[in-house]
Parts: C-alpha cells; sequence; structure tokens
C-alpha cells in the first residue's frame, strides 16, 4: 500500500451485534479469524508488515483479522470466503463463482497468483477452530442471506494487494466480506474486529460498495471469473465453462449472476 494510511476500525471489547452457536435456521454468521492462523509464514509477514505500517502511522501493532461468512439459507448451508492461494484448478467442487489476480494483473494469468471467492456448498473454514469472538451472527433472515448469495456473482476483481479502485487501503478477503455485507443492507457500522485488532481492507469494500447504488461496482477494471458447474433442475438451463474469464463483458456476468442463486441451490445436491 506504500504510504497510504489503513483505515481502522473503531476497537470495543464486545460488537454490538449478537453472538449465538450455528443454528438449523437462515443466518449470516461472520467469522473473525487470526492471519495466520493456519501456518507461521503467512503468521510472521502479516506481522512484519503491521509492524511496518504501524511505525509509520505512528501507532502500537495490532492483531490482523481476515473475514469469512456461512451463510444459511432453507436451502442449505454456504460458506463464503476470498481466499489465496488457489489450492488446485478444480473449483467448482469448492463453490468457486469468482477470481482475481493477485499483485498484478499479467501475474493473474497463473493460479499461483490469482484469488478465487467461493461460495461453497457445506463447505469448511479452514481455521474456523482458532476464531475470535465467533461466530458473530449478523442476520436470521432469509430473504437477506439469499441476496447476500445472489451478490457473489456480481463482485467486483481489482487486483488484490493493490489499491486499485482509489479506496485508500488495498483490495483484498475483508474487502470482500464488507462489500458483501454492505450491498446485503446489513448495518455494517456495528460490525467491529476484536478489542485490539483490525481487519485491513475492510473499508476499501465498504467504500466501493457505496459507490454502487445497484450493487454492481462499474469502477471495476478487471472482470471476474465465474464458474458454475453443468447442472439441469426444473426449467434451468445455464450452461458455461470453467476457466478464468478476464475478457468476460459486464452484461455477461450479469447474465450469470441472475441465475447463479438457482445454480447454488443445485449445487447443494452435490
Amino acid at each position: 500500500m506504500g504510504a497510504q494510511v489503513v483505515a481502522e476500525l473503531e476497537q470495543v471489547h464486545a460488537p454490538e451485534a449478537s453472538f449465538a452457536p450455528t443454528a438449523a435456521g437462515a443466518g449470516i454468521e461472520l467469522y473473525w479469524l487470526p492471519l495466520g492462523a493456519g501456518g507461521w509464514f503467512v503468521r510472521l509477514n502479516g506481522r512484519v508488515w503491521e509492524a511496518v505500517q504501524a511505525r509509520r502511522e505512528h501507532r502500537r501493532p495490532l492483531d490482523l483479522y481476515h473475514t469469512a461468512l456461512v451463510v444459511r439459507v432453507p436451502e442449505g448451508r454456504f460458506v463464503v470466503e476470498d481466499c489465496w492461494p488457489i489450492p488446485n484448478a478444480d473449483g467448482p467442487s469448492r463453490g468457486v463463482l469468482v477470481e482475481g489476480p493477485v499483485f498484478g494483473r499479467r501475474l493473474g494469468r497463473w493460479r499461483g497468483f490469482r484469488y478465487e471467492v467461493r461460495c461453497w456448498p457445506g463447505g469448511t473454514i479452514a481455521d474456523a477452530g482458532q476464531a475470535v469472538a465467533s461466530p458473530q451472527l449478523l442476520s436470521d433472515d432469509p430473504v437477506v442471506a439469499r441476496r447476500l448469495l445472489e451478490l457473489i456473482g456480481f463482485l467486483p476483481a481489482p487486483v488484490w494487494g493493490r489499491d486499485e479502485l482509489g479506496t485508500g487501503e488495498m483490495w483484498n478477503s475483508n474487502s470482500v466480506i464488507a462489500w458483501l455485507l454492505a450491498r446485503s443492507g446489513l448495518p455494517t457500522e456495528a460490525i467491529r474486529p476484536p478489542a485490539g485488532g483490525r481487519a485491513p481492507g475492510w473499508q476499501a469494500g465498504l467504500t466501493v460498495a457505496n459507490r454502487s447504488p445497484n450493487g454492481i461496482d462499474d469502477a471495476a477494471t478487471v472482470p471476474p471469473l465465474v464458474n458454475f458447474k453443468e447442472r439441469l433442475r426444473g426449467d434451468l438451463k445455464h450452461q458455461t465453462r470453467t476457466g478464468t474469464w478476464f475478457t468476460a463483458t459486464r452484461r455477461e456476468r450479469s447474465k450469470c449472476s441472475a441465475s447463479s442463486w438457482a445454480c447454488w441451490s443445485s449445487l447443494t445436491a452435490l
């Protein structure tokens, strides 16, 4: 991010939203995952990066968090998460709907430099056992939960780790979650990270979400990848090929998203 100042979220000892164990009904649950919980390399680099940022901003270093969602609707349970690196090319098995480049657009032609956004039916959050003050129940409204799932196909997919959209901080996994929550109509001002921590990229997602009243960000310069597995249920006949669609148009992207909920519902049977 260079000299750009990361907007910090207000620290509180207890989030204003309620906490609850996973429920069988509809709901949106937020998980705060310590950065690098699954490996020492990411954890070490995160601490070094935060120490540098804290020195530049004349503050003490804070704990860094990565966020993910568990979304429940009557049709099933979905894990929504932005992940990098991509483990393998079998994105449909993880419910991958969007991909974007990491560090640079040209680098995105290699899988090691692409991130993926998952809407994983019955999926798992790798480091859920190390989550702090989680799950945080944000909503139990099935209409809001469905809307969030439908919005995933409209996500902007700028370069990860860069401020390509001019928000004042880099775009990353927290940006994705913040964008989805804001565009779903949830009161994001009540959402706070655990005390003593922050979520870099969160404000970038909120800023971009507020620019796009229709839930689609026209400022996104890199079209996403939209992966769907061929399915047929009732009158639904939606067929696409899997692959990296950096050449997809906005119109093509919208058409895919319009029927995405039906596709996701059908994936629960896989």
